[in-house]
């Protein structure tokens, strides 16, 4: 993909970069569909982005009927890791913390797993619940929040499950993200399982014109089921609250309601959609079918057959939780878990150190896509 392509030449220029303001730091995001790093350095009271890698692995393809991680998906996730563990070597990245997420939490297999990724790549990882990885998302978003807004609710899709974090807007931003990564003054959260892969998976049979409305109704019953929608959905009505949408889902919808002709991170990163722009970008989806998807830019093949799974978790949630408008976020997990590394008063373990591996047992914890379009660096600003 040509975003992968960007980040390994922009990758490439800055391994030799002289002056270095700090040591490297590496968050490492394994999740059902995507496999994704993130190579910074400490910046201010921040950080700036020095290389990004994002592979789609579909870890958990076929998880859904069988309750485990196939052979295949298996063997995807690896190459992707291998990528990454070159990535690591080539840019002498001496802090690493690496996590995976629902594929991992859900399969039966999914701890022999992380053992064999540690045996194949050295590489160790966390699997993280579903309250740390909603918690790490609202960190890495924690710019995103309107200026104006007493509270906003961020949403993390993800390919086999949705967070949903139902923040204090005013708190945050007064305690910007050293506050965030101390305590994030989260109201009230919930997992839902809801994701595009398992959501594909579930429908996927059907014919797109049937099978979207079928995902609509599904997911709304889901939402419903959560003792927190109604509160949440009250709270969202105040003047002001808003939406945060950190996801593949919202920052490639973001693409083709900007009419982008290349994803471009600094164009999407930060943008804001209305209902009503945002209907009209998955009306769009919905009328090229899954061929036509695939010829737009900023989707491309790879994603085509899942977009309108993750537009049905994302209207579903808008129809229950009715904020003014949606702020799109190119960032979330990784973004979270870097600050949390630089800035969370515990020393994170060097790369190379080994643990004993054990089920469950890994290195310290921690999707839009990884896309950093034309941007040379990214800085996230308290």
């Amino acid at each position: 993909m040509a975003d992968k392509k960007a980040a390994n030449r922009r990758g490439n220029r800055r391994s030799s970069r002289k002056g270095r303001n700090g040591p490297l730091y590496a968050a490492v995001d394994l999740g059902t569909n995507n496999c994704r790093l993130l190579v910074a350095e400490p910046w201010g009271k921040s950080f700036r982005v020095v290389d990004s890698h994002s592979q789609i692995a579909r870890l958990g393809e076929g998880l859904h009927e069988t309750g485990r991680l196939s052979e295949a998906a298996i063997e995807r996730a690896l190459d992707a890791l291998k990528a990454i563990r070159g990535k690591l070597k080539n840019n002498g990245v001496g802090r690493v913390r690496c996590i995976a997420t629902e594929a991992c939490r859900q399969a039966e297999n999914g701890a022999d797993f992380i053992r064999r990724v540690h045996e194949e790549t050295g590489l160790t990882f966390k699997i993280i619940n579903a309250k740390e990885e909603a918690r790490l998302a609202t960190i890495g978003c924690h710019d995103l929040m309107g200026d104006d807004a007493k509270t906003v609710l961020v949403i993390d899709i993800g390919g086999g499950s949705t967070e949903l974090s139902w923040v204090n807007a005013k708190v945050a931003r007064e305690g910007g993200s050293h506050g965030l990564v101390k305590r994030a003054p989260i109201q009230d959260w919930t997992s839902l399982p809801l994701g595009v892969v398992t959501l594909h998976d579930r429908f996927g049979h059907l014919p797109e014109e049937e099978a979207f409305p079928a995902m609509l109704e599904y997911c709304g019953k889901v939402i419903a089921d959560w003792k927190g929608t109604e509160r949440v959905s009250r709270a969202m009505t105040q003047e002001g609250s808003h939406l945060i949408g950190t996801s593949g889902t919202v920052t490639c919808l973001a693409g083709v309601h900007l009419k982008l002709d290349r994803y471009r991170r600094d164009k999407v990163d930060g943008s804001w959609m209305s209902r009503e722009e945002a209907d009209a970008a998955v009306k769009l989806l919905r009328d090229l079918g899954l061929d036509g998807r695939a010829t737009l830019p900023t989707i491309g093949e790879e994603r085509a057959s899942l977009m309108l799974s993750g537009c049905s978790i994302l209207q579903s949630i808008w129809d229950a939780f009715p904020g003014d408008r949606l702020r799109v976020g190119d960032r979330g997990l990784r973004e979270g878990l870097l600050l949390s590394m630089m800035y969370g008063g515990k020393s994170p373990r060097k790369r190379g150190t080994r643990r004993r591996s054990g089920r469950n047992k890994s290195a310290d914890a921690g999707s839009g896509p990884a896309k950093d379009g034309n941007s040379p660096t990214v800085e996230v600003s308290p």
